[in-house]
Formats: structure tokens, sequence, C-alpha cells
């Protein structure tokens, strides 16, 4: 388990963590592995007349990135957050790994969560051929404090973005590529390793009986809405929207329709 202390910086560090705007019902977004708070600006500028839309930057984007740690610290992390922005309870909304760790706050923490928006993120384990390919990428960094390479970084375009973006978005991709090239490959390391062996949660899922709402790209190409819909039979009151002309960062590749889609399910559930 990870560093207690780095869970205590969510209360006491809110505001260096947090986008935090608007007023009335929270909702909390996390986001995914290389990515950082600001992939979720035009939901939380979308919303901000509405509700109280906060995202906030995972161990990874912090000083606090090592030693090493698991989803459940970072579940730990979200309810220390909740602390410090003085919020009992909330909608969590997760990206990918934030999905990982939305899925887990709502077991670990039951009477906190209002509700879950899972965004291009599953209940499964990655399949052990794709754990020893992802291991292998990063085990060379895992005490580098230097900048990861470029090249890994121009690699993780095809993982993270979906096929319309490649080719008609470029300015986006160089921009998150630029981004990624400042990571410090230790810290790269201790983020993908903190969900690279999760445990199957599929069948606890019945115990989350808040609404659900499942947002993924149709361009996903690392983790295919085929791997999210199996959630919808699992989850007591789930329901799902694809993204078109979307791949894994939906959020950002196609705003629009993910926005109307969560904020349609904010005002009809909540």
């Amino acid at each position: 388990m990870g560093d207690a202390t780095a869970t205590e910086m969510y209360r006491t560090r809110t505001d260096a963590l947090t986008t935090d705007l608007g007023e009335g019902r929270p909702i909390v977004f996390a986001h995914g592995t290389l990515m950082d708070r600001t992939m979720f600006a035009p939901q939380l500028e979308a919303l901000r007349e509405e509700y109280r839309a906060v995202a906030y930057d995972l161990r990874a984007r912090t000083d606090r990135y090592a030693p090493g740690y698991d989803l459940w610290d970072l579940t730990a992390d979200c309810a220390a957050l909740l602390d410090g922005l003085g919020e009992d309870s909330a909608v969590i909304a997760g990206m990918s790994m934030g999905g990982f760790t939305a899925l887990r706050f709502a077991l670990a923490y039951p009477d906190r969560v209002d509700g879950l928006v899972l965004i291009d993120s599953i209940a499964t384990p990655h399949p052990d051929e794709e754990r020893a390919e992802y291991s292998a990428l990063v085990e060379p960094y895992e005490d580098a404090l230097e900048p990861l390479p470029r090249e890994i970084a121009e690699g993780s375009t095809a993982e993270l973005f979906g096929e319309t973006t490649l080719e008609e978005d470029r300015d986006l991709v160089e921009a998150w590529v630029d981004r990624w090239a400042t990571y410090p490959g230790k810290a790269v390391y201790h983020e993908l390793n903190s969900w690279l062996g999760r445990e199957d949660v599929t069948d606890r899922l019945s115990e989350i009986d808040v609404p659900v709402l499942i947002v993924h790209g149709e361009e996903d190409s690392t983790l295919p809405p085929s791997r999210a819909e199996p959630m919808l039979e699992e989850l007591p009151d789930a329901e799902m929207e694809l993204i078109p002309e979307a791949g894994h960062t939906s959020t950002l590749e196609n705003p629009e329709p993910v926005t109307d889609a969560i904020r349609s399910f904010l005002d009809e559930r909540f």
C-alpha cells in the first residue's frame, strides 16, 4: 500500500490539486493514465452553471508519485479530497484509471457516492498478454527521474486517441505528446502499476446501488466498448452512451456529446 501522507495531501492541498468551478451538487472527475485534470476542461466549463464541477490530479501528476501505490490508495485519496472540498458525497466521474478508482470508491465508501460516470473504463482486469506488454514498456523507467522518452510519448498516441482524432486533430495530439514528454519516467511507472495487477470487481458490481452512466468512445481501441458493455448487466441501475469519432479520451476528442450525456444524466437522475 502507498504512503498515507500522500493521501493526506488531498485533504490539505485541495486548492492546489483541483479545478473547482460552480456551485450545487458536486461531480468530481478523476483522470486516466498519462492524463491530468485538464482533460475535463470542456465538461467543467459546461456544467459549472448548474453543478459544482471539480477535477483533480491523481498522484502521478503531483510531487507524491512514489513509492508504489494501488487503486485502493487512489480510492482513499478521493475520499480525502471530498473531505478537503467539504463534501459528504458526490457523483464520481472517472476516465479509464479514474473509472477503476470510481468503482472501488463506490464499493469502499457507499455512503459517499451519489452516482457514477464511467468514461472509457471497465470492471475487468487487462488480459495477461496486455499486462505483460504494458509492464515491459515501463519497466526500464522504474527509477528514472528524467522525463519519459519522447518516442514513448509519441507511441502512446494510438492508445489514447481514436482514428478520427489522429487524422483530423493533430494539434490536440501533439499538445499531449509534448506534455507526456515532461513526465518523470518513475511517475509513469508507478501510475501504470497502480492498476496493472488489479482484481476483477465484476462480481461486486451488484453492490453499487446508485445510478451509473457509462460513456465510451466508439473508436476506443485500448478498451473497446465491448469490454464495458457487460457492466450494464451487472450494475443494478446503469445506462450507456457511445460517443462517435472518439477514442480512449472521449472527453477531449468529442467533448460536446460527452458533456450532453453527463448533463442529461445529472439533470434526470439527481
